[in-house]
């Protein structure tokens, strides 16, 4: 049986040295290859830091994160980075694009900063996501000059520029209005089906929680629950 594509084993995440915060208590999760699943939970309940956790921004206190097969609790920070980069793609609330550089520029970076160098490979396919993304007008506007659903648009443009297996979205319609929202939820979902790329997405919009495959909860540092449409158990455990 071929590994799933993320796993996570016990994984317990600590903040503090005099007083300790436990953010994570023991969580296990496995997410298969093609998946669109939501993340959710109160303030507080430990869904970024799953997050942040799950995209080798942050090492667990405790427990494994395996992805692909790979078990990352042994590699140092360059091996975090190389397999970061070859793996996922990041979506954010607040996009992190540079507002100075133009939109294909943008989508150009993560190739651009492994490489050293910008490449007539690179802009092509930039380009080609770009459009992609309904933004074939919009390539050489500065992202600072262009509206919050097109920032967007151009930070998931960016996430998929190096075809990750698996795209990490940490609220990302909570900063625009509904129509906006939905633009960008729709966009993810193409993606998902048409090119088989797994999401991930916290969310506390029930909206957007209510469309994805599998919802899960986590409560208190927990999953408490985890259920897909129409019935189907996952296929690993949690507790």
């Amino acid at each position: 049986m071929a590994d799933p594509l993320l796993r996570v084993d016990g994984v317990v995440k600590d903040f503090g040295e005099r007083v300790r915060t436990r953010a994570l208590d023991g969580v296990d999760l496995v997410v298969d290859g093609g998946e669109f699943a939501a993340l959710v939970g109160p303030s507080g309940s430990g869904k970024s830091t799953l997050l942040n956790v799950i995209g080798l921004l942050d090492r667990p206190t405790s427990g494994r994160v395996l992805m692909g097969g790979t078990d990352t609790t042994g590699l140092d920070d360059r091996g975090l980075t190389t397999l970061r980069a070859r793996a996922l793609g990041f979506v954010f609330q607040f996009h992190h694009l540079l507002p100075a550089f133009t939109a294909i520029e943008n989508v150009m970076l993560p190739s651009w900063g492994d490489e050293g160098f910008p490449s007539r490979a690179m802009r092509e396919q930039a380009e080609e996501l770009l459009r992609s993304v309904g933004l074939a007008d919009r390539m050489s506007f500065r992202t600072a000059d262009l509206s919050g659903g097109e920032q967007q648009r151009v930070a998931i443009a960016r996430a998929l520029s190096r075809h990750p297996p698996l795209v990490l979205a940490d609220e990302p319609t909570g900063n625009l209005d509904t129509e906006s929202a939905n633009d960008v939820f729709e966009l993810m979902r193409r993606f998902n089906r048409e090119g088989s790329t797994t999401f991930l997405v916290v969310t506390h919009d029930p909206r957007i929680a209510d469309r994805c495959d599998r919802v899960i909860e986590i409560v208190d540092g927990r999953i408490r629950s985890d259920n897909r449409r129409g019935g189907r158990q996952p296929s690993g455990a949690t507790r």
